[in-house]
């Protein structure tokens, strides 16, 4: 890397460095240490290793002839993690105190070793977006398993109900069929039916009303000689007592029981299938709501982005994990909110990251709001909690990498870094405002298109 360096500016390395022997397993550079100096590998093999919350894993190493540590003109403080030998390594360090003299003397070396610094900071930039883009994909597989599970165990609870049903309404059928009943009294009965299978009355009754209506049919059931079996179907329906008493002062005798278990068979099945059809109704909702929040199918260049659509997708994503805490989570959007242009799946991986950083704030029974509306040439996004806040000794450190308030191993500090990283693409900006009870991430993009 080194060898397009004057001869004169290696030998001021070679002069002003001291020399370091690394045992396999020594630290060069420990986490949250300040960094010594400019760091030239001679020989052996470096690696820096990052707990992100997972353990530790390797994501950049140096051989004979790299350089890491302090470059001319970094703000490097210390490194994300622990820079160690992998083998006996030997290393030349230029403290920081020499690094201004290398500066102003090394012209050719300091122009070469900012253009590492430029290309390390792009690894870096790149290879944590993708982390992080994996854990909020872990986030959404949570999400999705969790908000999948009631409809599709509702489908197979119907579907099994269902199945074990068909061949006793079958049989039933066959039994109104051979009753002899007369058209005028079908028609009768067909009435009944489609009285119990249209409306759904019973579903704002209290249990100690269903109970009691159920009671209520079953005595009708009773005084005309019927099976109170078929009590606890019709009380799930519609059907009014004058709908009945029409049909018994048409049909009687075995032929009203048959015609009575019919119908209250039919009502069961319209029942699961309905069910059915719900369920496999939100399963499609779900699925839909994650493809927009992937934004699965989009083109890799900027677009006008729909931010009332985004956001709703992602509130579908996260409301497993608010009812998990049982923290109100809202959303209120201005009607007609303008597009920004950008990339749909990045902006989703902000209000993914700041909505979860409120759920994780609020204590259980808190709550969330998200808000969206236009103010002059802007969309402004707004995420607020009722959590403790941010206190004042960490509100200037809250989008610095890898600083994060959650205990070690639930947050890498990545998040809101992020968060900054992706705004900032989208010509956006990002504030927060924080006090004990509200703390509030203000987000302002540029509406697409002309005013």
């Amino acid at each position: 890397m080194l060898g397009a360096v004057p001869h004169s500016q290696i030998l001021w390395i070679a002069s002003h460095g001291v020399l370091h022997h690394l045992d396999p397993g020594a630290v060069l550079s420990a986490k949250d240490k300040q960094v010594q100096g400019l760091h030239v590998v001679l020989e052996g093999h470096l690696a820096i290793h990052v707990d992100q919350g997972a353990g530790r894993k390797k994501i950049m190493e140096w051989r004979g002839g790299d350089v890491t540590g302090l470059m001319p003109y970094s703000r490097l403080v210390g490194p994300p993690g622990d820079v160690v030998a992998e083998e006996p390594t030997e290393v030349v360090t230029v403290y920081r105190d020499s690094i201004q003299d290398m500066i102003r003397e090394c012209h050719e070396l300091t122009a070469i070793l900012v253009h590492v610094m430029i290309d390390r900071a792009r690894y870096f930039t790149s290879s944590y977006l993708h982390d992080e883009k994996l854990v909020s994909l872990g986030k959404l597989a949570a999400g999705l398993a969790h908000e999948l599970n009631n409809p599709v165990s509702a489908i197979a609870r119907s579907a099994c109900v269902l199945s074990a049903h068909r061949a006793r309404a079958d049989g039933l059928a066959r039994a109104l069929g051979s009753s002899g009943l007369t058209p005028e009294q079908m028609i009768a009965v067909e009435k009944v039916r489609d009285s119990c299978l249209t409306g759904s009355a019973q579903l704002v009754l209290s249990p100690l009303d269903q109970e009691e209506r159920e009671d209520s049919i079953a005595r009708w059931l009773k005084k005309n000689s019927a099976d109170t079996a078929a009590a606890e179907a019709l009380s799930e329906t519609d059907v009014t007592f004058d709908i009945l008493n029409h049909l018994a002062a048409s049909v009687k005798g075995p032929a009203l029981n048959a015609a009575l278990a019919w119908i209250a068979a039919d009502s069961v099945t319209h029942r699961l299938t309905s069910e059915i059809q719900v369920a496999a109704s939100r399963v499609h909702d779900i699925v839909a709501a994650v493809k927009g929040f992937t934004e699965m199918d989009r083109a890799t260049v900027p677009e006008p982005v729909d931010i009332a659509k985004g956001l709703a997708n992602t509130l579908v994503v996260l409301r497993a994990k608010a009812k998990a805490r049982s923290v109100e989570l809202s959303m209120n959007v201005e009607k007609d909110l303008r597009f920004v242009t950008g990339f749909g799946g990045e902006l989703n991986q902000v209000w993914a990251n700041l909505i979860d950083n409120a759920l994780d704030a609020v204590s259980e029974g808190g709550r969330v709001e998200v808000t969206a509306g236009h103010e002059g040439n802007a969309v402004v996004i707004r995420v607020t909690d009722n959590g403790p806040g941010v206190s004042a000794e960490i509100r200037d450190r809250i989008f610095d990498p890898f600083f994060t308030t959650k205990p070690v191993g639930k947050g890498t500090g990545l998040g809101l870094d992020i968060v900054r990283r992706l705004i900032l693409r989208h010509n956006g900006q990002i504030e927060l405002q924080s006090e004990p009870g509200r703390t509030q991430f203000c987000v302002t993009l540029p509406v697409a298109g002309p005013s």
